[in-house]
């Protein structure tokens, strides 16, 4: 196991074990506790596993352990599905070969199309490390239109939504809810890195998060684990005010890991409303705005 990876386990673990009261899961203990949650040797003896194999484990040195283990584990913790998958993929990661670096993600023409064609929400092709791939205009007018249409077609300075939450005062500000859609969107961010045997682009755009915003490097610390496919996004746009907006995240068929991110009102409500006004002026296009907030 790589010593970045060894490092994220054992945050993972670390930070769950210490998450646990030992009153909720049956153990009895007498006299005060230096730290909170559960020591090692008792998470051990829940799981049904040695101190010296659970320690190992923790620190990143068992480059074999077995699904039974990391399950055992993982119920012993009280992990849900997703946190679950997360300690499989940092426990025992896939072995591949190593292959030359891979090119910028691009969006296939007919997904391209397919957004474009979808002239009645907001729609986008994300990469999976949510860089934004393309757009249609509804899309670009209610997430970025500060920024140049044209944004994602160039590679050196394409927009990314993560970045864009932390860094960028005007998409910070679309949200109502941030602190809800940051916390989504690091732990969505987690379960990526997990799968991610050897990412540079990732890692150099979690390194930058972490170095120029302390928010995020305060979440990130906190390893939160969830997958965002669905839900709602609670907007406040310059232009026509409050939306609530259903979302669901389509993932493309294929190993790219891309996804469209498509956005809708409820039929008839002041979400719809607002829409449309937006969709009114969604021909116009902006001039180039600020390119700091990329991948």
């Amino acid at each position: 196991m790589d010593r970045a990876r060894g490092t994220r386990l054992g945050e993972f673990l670390r930070g769950r074990r210490a998450a646990v009261r030992p009153e909720d899961v049956g153990v009895l203990w007498h006299g005060e506790r230096r730290v909170p949650g559960l020591r090692r040797e008792e998470l051990a003896m829940l799981a049904g596993v040695s101190l010296t194999y659970y320690t190992r484990l923790e620190q990143g040195h068992s480059t074999n352990a077995s699904e039974s283990v990391i399950d055992a584990v993982a119920t012993a913790l009280g992990l849900d599905d997703d946190e679950r998958a997360h300690l499989h993929d940092l426990a025992r990661p896939a072995r591949a070969k190593r292959r030359p670096p891979e090119r910028p993600a691009v969006a296939r023409p007919g997904t391209r199309q397919l957004v474009d064609a979808m002239t009645d929400v907001p729609a986008l092709v994300l990469g999976p490390r949510t860089e934004v791939l393309a757009w249609n205009a509804l899309g670009h007018q209610l997430y970025a239109g500060h920024l140049d249409r044209d944004a994602p077609d160039r590679i050196a300075d394409r927009p990314n939504l993560t970045a864009m939450l932390f860094l960028d005062p005007h998409h910070r500000d679309l949200h109502r809810c941030w602190r809800t859609e940051a916390t989504r969107a690091v732990a969505s961010l987690r379960l990526v890195a997990g799968r991610a045997a050897d990412d540079r682009a990732l890692t150099e755009l979690i390194g930058e998060l972490v170095v120029r915003s302390p928010e995020f490097a305060s979440l990130w610390a906190q390893h939160p684990v969830a997958t965002c496919v669905s839900g709602t996004k609670h907007l406040r746009h310059p232009v026509v005010g409050d939306l609530d907006l259903q979302f669901e995240a389509l993932h493309v068929a294929g190993p790219s890991g891309q996804r469209v991110l498509a956005l809708s009102a409820a039929p008839g409500s002041p979400s719809e409303a607002a829409l449309s006004l937006l969709r009114a002026t969604a021909h116009v296009r902006p001039s180039t705005g600020d390119r700091s907030f990329r991948t």
